[in-house]
């Protein structure tokens, strides 16, 4: 399952980033790498962008962005 699939309210664990070279550097530099645990706060009406939170603040993602995170539910 990716960030993408999961629902709001839920509370996932990210077990796997995909991607390479600046994208995912960039995923890893807010804050979530292999792990963490991420709360889907919100997604918008058309879907893009999913808002959730992780350590302790709240990020917004391109559903393209949240697509290339594996995570499963806790």
């Amino acid at each position: 399952m990716t960030l993408r699939d999961a629902q709001v309210g839920q509370t996932v664990k990210v077990i796997k980033l995909e991607g390479e070279g600046a994208v995912k550097r960039r995923i890893m530099d807010m804050g979530i790498t292999k792990g963490v645990e991420v709360y889907i706060r919100k997604v918008a009406p058309l879907g893009d962008p999913v808002e959730v939170t992780v350590r302790g603040y709240e990020l917004s993602l391109r559903k393209a962005d949240a697509q290339m995170i594996n995570v499963q539910a806790l």
